[in-house]
């Protein structure tokens, strides 16, 4: 595996290749090996980039207190034999003008674009700027930040840029709870926690319709959820319209808090 951690050596090695690029945050799980090995199946050679983005964070203590354990992290990538792994610095991403404009589809404003503030707006403007970096042909993502990567379909599909997402499902433990870095910051009691909560709300998806949000709200502080941002439903397959009723189309959108970790899921 080959380390970068400037822009120009890397565009210098990847010129002319065609790559699949999983953009991630390090922190790596089972979730990011799974688009790994999904990304491996392809003619193509393998680039992962680890780069914590300052400017998706609306909290400093958030930022700081991300998980980070980079030499975790290129001992498994070294394992996955991946080909390349990009650790850019901020200047090396955020030292040029980026020949796209960022653009934010309206449901950016919902789910978390409503908690969140600035949040998308860093996912996008840090995306732009790998993808003018690596120029891969396929980019692997999950679909546990679904909001994210829905935003960020938009924007290639605006800009017509010539890279194709690859959508890849959530990997979940065997308790339910979805593989996250957050999670490194959970103690055991609460991963319990957040599998009680999973487990709610898949038993209670197909009467959504029966509940209204501070009952579910209160359901979910009861099984240890400190705060909740929201719980809604909403339509994937049309253009993410919301909806009352639960159907094989639609997913149930939730963001939570156990103690001050944040976590987001949809089931």
């Amino acid at each position: 595996m080959k380390i970068f951690k400037d822009k120009i050596s890397l565009q210098k090695e990847i010129l002319n290749k065609p790559i699949s690029f999983i953009p991630t945050m390090g922190g790596l799980h089972k979730g990011h090996i799974s688009l790994i090995k999904r990304s491996k199946k392809f003619k193509k050679k393998t680039l992962v980039s680890i780069f914590v983005n300052p400017r998706q964070f609306n909290k400093k203590s958030d930022y700081r207190s991300y998980p980070r354990n980079k030499l975790k992290d290129v001992s498994i990538l070294k394992n996955l034999n991946v080909n390349y792994l990009y650790i850019p610095s901020v200047k090396d991403i955020y030292g040029f003008k980026p020949k796209h404009k960022l653009y934010l589809d309206k449901f950016s404003k919902k789910l978390c674009g409503k908690f969140r503030k600035g949040h998308f707006e860093g996912v996008i403007n840090v995306m732009n700027r790998l993808i003018q970096i690596i120029k891969p042909k396929t980019i692997f993502m999950g679909k546990k930040d679904y909001q994210q990567l829905f935003l960020i379909k938009k924007f290639i599909s605006r800009h017509k840029i010539n890279s194709k997402i690859i959508e890849c499902n959530t990997v979940r433990q065997a308790n339910g709870v979805a593989f996250s870095s957050r999670n490194s910051l959970l103690k055991p009691n609460d991963i319990k926690i957040a599998s009680r909560i999973y487990y709610f709300i898949n038993k209670i998806k197909k009467k959504f319709d029966v509940y209204n949000f501070n009952f579910l709200k209160t359901e979910m502080i009861k099984l240890g959820a400190s705060k909740v941002d929201y719980i809604e439903n909403y339509n994937i397959k049309k253009n993410f319209i919301k909806s009352k009723k639960y159907n094989k189309n639609c997913k149930i959108f939730i963001a939570y808090y156990i103690k001050n970790v944040r976590l987001i899921d949809n089931i």
